[in-house]
């Protein structure tokens, strides 16, 4: 297949946090995908004949270094794979519980994080980065929505997409879909369970908003008033957000432009779920901004249209790696005072504050480690670039469940569920 209400400012409580409401919505900033360099790695995505049967299914992390790729037992936070891996690379689940897409020259690589489920049984085995890739120029997002995952190639604008299942279940890389675009740019997609596909429009000198095609390929839809359109996410009933530099765009059959409350406001990473009509994302109103560092948040309500801006206290702020979706759908931020902080999704209310690591300093680069936070069944996994280590925290208490001390400083993260 080819291609392709006026503003009125409330309270919020807990921790001195202030908030605008508005009809309007956030923005912008851009969290471009730079991948790295490939590197050498064992060959066969096929369980090892090795595998051990195990009582359940075992979520594992994997984290990116420089020079590699370490994997470990999201429970203890045990070390089980070490891989190298050359040069600056970005790492996403691929959505089928067992696998992570590696971002390397060549494209997006298979990673095998060795957990699967087979018929009622659980087996764990070593991970393996295998020599499947999927070919991309510059590989950039990678988008799971209902049973698909969907990935674009920046340096050419082609998008290619797979049952996700069926990358769990293949012999090698499964079947593939593939659209392309008008021309090459930092770009996105999401295919909806109907076939069609949302995509990002621009080029290699601007994005300006979103396309839809149907299963067909044919274009039936499109709005161009997203200016550097970066960032997506459905919420319930399969409503799309887009972040723009001027507030947020919502596809729910139709394109809807929601204002941004700033005349400068940048929405670039969306967090959503798909029981909520609620998402989550960053927020930036000075374009003059120096540093990576933000302190306002984003609550898009999808289905009211409605944005609410959140103010974090003084002196805290956060990256675009530092925020993620609780089990009851929170808002979940990891601050540079070093605490997850957690907020009602709705209200905008401060839940609970757990302090976790010490306070940190935004980095140089945004390519530079620093601490990132990924959820998966109520246990928030957080990066300590500083210490070398990662921490594993009950959200719904505060407790430290497990730390892992490592032999490198982690970058990235991602999480499979096994």
């Amino acid at each position: 297949m080819n291609s392709s209400r006026s503003p009125i400012p409330v309270g919020v409580a807990g921790l001195g946090v202030a908030a605008l409401l508005v009809t309007g919505c956030s923005s912008d900033p851009a969290a471009s995908a730079d991948p790295g360099s490939s590197s050498s790695g064992s060959s066969s995505s096929s369980a090892s004949s090795s595998a051990e049967t195990v009582a359940a299914a075992q979520p594992r992390i994997t984290l990116t270094y420089d020079g590699g790729l370490l994997v470990l037992d999201a429970e203890t936070l045990d070390v089980v794979g070490d891989l190298p891996i050359e040069g600056f690379t970005r790492v996403n689940a691929a959505g089928d519980g067992r696998h992570v897409l590696v971002t390397t020259d060549e494209g997006f690589q298979v990673l095998d994080t060795g957990v699967w489920t087979d018929g009622g049984d659980s087996y764990a085995t070593d991970p393996v980065l295998t020599d499947d890739v999927f070919a991309a120029d510059t590989a950039g997002h990678v988008v799971v929505h209902g049973d698909r995952t969907v990935l674009f190639a920046d340096g050419s604008g082609d998008i290619t997409s797979f049952e996700t299942a069926a990358l769990r279940d293949a012999d090698g890389l499964p079947e593939t879909e593939s659209w392309e675009s008008e021309a090459a740019h930092h770009g996105v997609a999401i295919e909806l369970e109907d076939g069609s596909l949302l995509s990002t429009i621009g080029d290699s000198e601007a994005r300006t908003g979103v396309r839809v095609l149907d299963a067909e390929g044919t274009e039936v839809a499109r709005s161009e008033d997203c200016p550097d359109v970066h960032g997506e996410g459905t919420v319930a009933g399969e409503v799309a957000v887009f972040g723009c530099t001027d507030g947020v765009l919502v596809y729910d059959g139709a394109f809807t432009k929601l204002d941004a409350p700033d005349e400068y406001g940048r929405t670039g990473n969306v967090f959503t779920t798909e029981s909520s009509p609620v998402a989550f994302g960053d927020y930036n109103a000075d374009p003059d901004a120096e540093g990576y560092l933000l302190s306002q948040f984003a609550l898009v309500d999808a289905a009211s249209k409605e944005l609410q801006v959140v103010t974090l206290p003084d002196g805290v702020g956060y990256t675009f790696r530092d925020l993620a979706r609780g089990p009851a759908d929170e808002a979940v931020l990891l601050g540079t005072d070093g605490a997850v902080h957690v907020f009602d999704e709705v209200s905008g209310e401060l839940l609970a504050s757990h302090p976790v690591i010490d306070p940190w300093e935004g980095p140089a680069e945004w390519q530079d480690p620093h601490p990132a936070v990924k959820v998966h069944d109520g246990i928030a996994y957080v990066t300590d670039p500083a210490a070398d280590a990662v921490h594993a925290v009950d959200l719904a208490t505060g407790e430290v469940l497990a730390t892992g001390e490592l032999d490198a400083t982690p970058n990235e993260i991602a999480v499979v569920t096994g």
